[in-house]
């Protein structure tokens, strides 16, 4: 893992692989660099330089407190000028909200790529105090229940799904990660509808959706279009149920990008 450092000190560890113009792929809630290792692996056969990051209180990154969105987009800034000064950014879920901020505020992108953001535009938003009992849980030690809580009423996952998922042996794995939980739920409160700087990002855009998803991103990636004249909707059909395929997200990508 290599390191860069946010604006407030925050340690943001991030890998990289290939050679070439980079892309940073943000993940959504509960992922790591890990994570992002299949979709990079397909950007580096493409000819990239592909970045994977653990976000703040995720994996070895660090944290500071106290949390908003903006110290996150200035960790992805860090993170952008230690491999090179600009960069396309390719978020997915709550890391494509994040990467959409990021671009609203200035940070180097040269090209958006936004994978199923969830945006609400106000409806069916979550309870206003999920982000405050959230962090109630993971001060009081109860990791476990602010990962389910997080899963039921942040992210809508109904209850048999709920139950798999804490029965299941991944997750243990998912425990370390309920501080950021709180984040993302104070991340999506505070952009649920893009804000006009948002929608008129100065950068080509690029909205992803697979196929078969959520109703929920099928209306989010509608609207944001729509708000977003300039951007282009672009189904991947190898992608189902807010997963991406590796192969044919980053067949998009280079059909958008110039490899250098």
């Amino acid at each position: 893992m290599l390191y860069a450092s946010s604006a407030d000190g925050t340690r943001i560890a991030f890998d990289q692989t290939g050679h070439g113009d980079p892309v940073i792929v943000v993940g959504g809630a509960f992922s790591t660099a890990d994570d992002g290792a299949p979709l990079a692996e397909a950007l580096r056969a493409a000819g990239f330089q592909a970045v994977t990051v653990d976000r703040r209180a995720r994996g070895e990154s660090t944290d500071t407190s106290p949390y908003s969105p903006q110290r996150e987009v200035e960790d992805l800034t860090a993170v952008i000028h230690a491999v090179g000064g600009d960069a396309a950014v390719i978020g997915h879920s709550s890391g494509a909200m994040l990467a959409l901020l990021a671009a609203a505020e200035g940070a180097p992108i040269n090209h958006l790529f936004l994978s199923e953001p969830p945006f609400l535009f106000g409806e069916g938003e979550p309870s206003a105090d999920l982000p405050d009992r959230l962090q109630s849980l993971v001060d009081a030690e109860h990791p476990d229940e602010a990962v389910t809580t997080f899963q039921r009423e942040g992210v809508g996952l109904p209850e048999p799904m709920i139950d798999q998922i804490r029965t299941s042996a991944s997750f243990a794995s998912l425990l370390p990660l309920a501080q950021s939980t709180v984040y993302d739920a104070l991340l999506s409160q505070a952009v649920s509808t893009p804000t006009p700087a948002m929608a008129e990002v100065p950068v080509p855009v690029t909205i992803l959706r697979g196929a078969t998803t959520y109703p929920v991103i099928m209306n989010a990636t509608e609207k944001l279009a729509r708000l977003m004249p300039h951007a282009v909707l672009v189904t991947v059909p190898e992608s189902h149920d807010h997963n991406v395929d590796p192969a044919g997200t980053v067949r998009e990508i280079r059909r958008r990008m110039t490899v250098r």
